[in-house]
């Protein structure tokens, strides 16, 4: 079973990021964002931060060769009900 990413919505982790019983954070590293689940994103609510730097600075891969070859920010961002337009212009 794989896992999405909550912050940018990879939806290949190995493990949730939070564990659905105990809300424990699983402190993994998105290989696509780079977001330390439960230090980047100390509650999964507070993900805009984090989720606007990684747009403003270009959506950069933190693990550039698990980069699927016609990998789309845009629609990654789709799966989690992200309109990259939107958050892109939002970013002062």
């Amino acid at each position: 079973m794989k896992y999405l990413c909550h912050v940018c919505g990879y939806p290949d982790l190995d493990e949730p990021p939070y564990d659905p019983v105990t809300g424990s954070a699983s402190f993994d590293i998105c290989p696509c964002c780079g977001c330390e689940f439960g230090y980047s994103d100390p509650k999964p609510a507070s993900n805009k931060p984090f989720l606007r730097e990684w747009i403003r600075f270009g959506t950069p891969w933190h693990e550039p060769g698990s980069k699927p070859l016609h990998w789309d920010a845009k629609q990654q961002l789709k799966g989690i009900n992200v309109d990259y337009d939107q958050l892109l212009r939002d970013i002062p």
